[in-house]
């Protein structure tokens, strides 16, 4: 760990290749992240995968190779596939939901199809390895994806990735790891029950169901089993009409009790209206709100941003 704010790959170099993959972690790696973020999902078997969502439809051409196996909602979910189905498919960068039109058009060529599912511990085996042979140490930020979901499947997310992370050495309070969740039940339940002493950053997002853990009382709380927040940026900072971005409370009530800021996320192709390019939005979170970290789909401007307000500040 370091006092200076850390840089976390979100999904990978996402900003560069498609998300997840390996090839998108180890070009974040070479590009200097401080963390590599893994979401985490079940398959049908019990394999844990790196994906983001609890579908395939957005990100593959499973709807090509497994016609047909796909649920009432039209998508194919993960839980539905073993691993070695999973792991025939190819993956592409993001699309728009139910279309062939890429999310991020200016992106990896969405149509490459040379790239794969990976698991879990194959991208553990490549964090590690290149740990040992570039002489870094970089960390791991994996997320307990929709646990409740997967526990109404048969699964407990939980337990079986902190049994993967201690198998390869992910144990303790120091180890370079964050774990995730947007499920504040399942963050105690992972310090209180299953004995998790790894740091838990509680994810958060904009809808109501948040409020009430964002509130001085919520916060309170929060820090009894959590190290730090994880909430969009726009819970942080808001844009004001002809005038510069504000501070929002949240910044300081988390900050003055104890909590990491660890916001998402910052991309080069969807900036919020008050930054003209993404250097300009990082600088304000290192400088401003003084943020401890936070995902970027382009983590080597990030390193570059927070190199060059580190000699200012």
């Amino acid at each position: 760990m370091t006092s200076a704010p850390i840089v976390i790959a979100h999904r990978g170099a996402s900003g560069y290749l498609p998300e997840h993959t390996l090839a998108a972690k180890a070009l974040a790696f070479g590009l200097g992240a401080d963390f590599l973020e893994q979401d985490v999902v079940a398959t049908r078997d019990g394999a844990l995968v790196v994906l983001h969502d609890l579908y395939l439809d957005d990100i593959s051409d499973v709807a090509q190779r497994f016609s047909g196996r796909q649920r009432s909602d039209g998508r194919h979910y993960v839980i539905d596939f073993d691993l070695a189905e999973i792991a025939s498919l190819r993956v592409f960068e993001r699309r728009l939901p139910g279309s062939a039109l890429p999310k991020y058009p200016g992106r990896f060529p969405s149509d490459a199809g040379i790239l794969g599912i990976t698991t879990l511990a194959d991208e553990l085996r490549l964090v590690q390895g290149l740990n040992k042979s570039m002489g870094r140490t970089v960390g791991i930020y994996p997320e307990i994806k929709e646990p409740e979901w997967h526990r109404g499947h048969g699964v407990d997310l939980a337990s079986l990735l902190l049994a993967e992370l201690a198998a390869f050495g992910y144990s303790r309070a120091n180890d370079p790891v964050f774990v995730q969740c947007f499920d504040a039940a399942e963050l105690e339940r992972a310090r209180e029950q299953l004995g998790c002493e790894l740091n838990l950053i509680q994810l958060v997002g904009t809808e109501p169901k948040y409020a009430q853990l964002l509130t001085p009382v919520g916060l309170q709380r929060l820090a009894q089993y959590a190290v730090g927040l994880g909430p969009h940026y726009s819970q942080l900072v808001q844009g004001a009409a002809g005038g510069p971005p504000q501070l929002t409370p949240l910044t300081r009530l988390a900050q003055e009790r104890g909590l990491q800021l660890h916001p998402y996320t910052f991309r080069r192709d969807d900036l919020p209206s008050y930054a003209r390019t993404l250097e300009e939005w990082l600088e304000f979170f290192f400088v401003k709100a003084r943020v401890d970290g936070l995902f970027c789909d382009h983590p080597d401007v990030a390193i570059r941003v927070r190199a060059a307000t580190s000699k200012v500040q």
